[in-house]
């Protein structure tokens, strides 16, 4: 399942006007994600401090093509893959924590297996210019 559909009813949610396109492609369980997303960044979640790396990260996540599907829903979720992924990273995690950022990953379509699972596609982009090999 795709995750709690986008709710114009809450103040906080991340739904916008322009996704009744998106409506359309969930009722073909296809849904073709834009190249990036352009709603508002939310605040990293308060408790603990934010290295620069995890900001950038959690900037680039949420500001790519799956958040287009994320609500507001997901701000734990995303900062615990960001969390998990990190201790991954600097060599501080077990391998709970490892687990913990793989499951993460797929649960939020950020993997090829966990996009499947969603059934989310991106968008295709233009086609890298074709160049022969030498000799060829």
């Amino acid at each position: 399942m795709p995750g709690p559909l986008p709710n114009p009813a809450k103040e906080r949610s991340r739904y916008t006007a322009s996704r009744g396109s998106e409506q359309a492609a969930r009722s073909r369980r296809v849904i073709v994600l834009p190249p990036v997303c352009s709603d508002p960044v939310p605040d990293l979640p308060p408790g603990r401090e934010w290295t620069d790396a995890e900001r950038d990260m959690w900037e680039t996540l949420w500001t790519g093509p799956q958040a287009n599907e994320w609500d507001d829903s997901f701000i734990m979720a995303v900062a615990m893959y960001v969390s998990h992924t990190f201790a991954v990273l600097s060599s501080r995690a077990t391998a709970w924590h490892a687990q913990e950022a793989r499951h993460l990953g797929d649960r939020l379509g950020l993997t090829p297996q966990g996009m499947a699972a969603l059934g989310w596609q991106l968008a295709p982009s233009d086609p890298a210019p074709v160049v022969p090999l030498r000799g060829a």
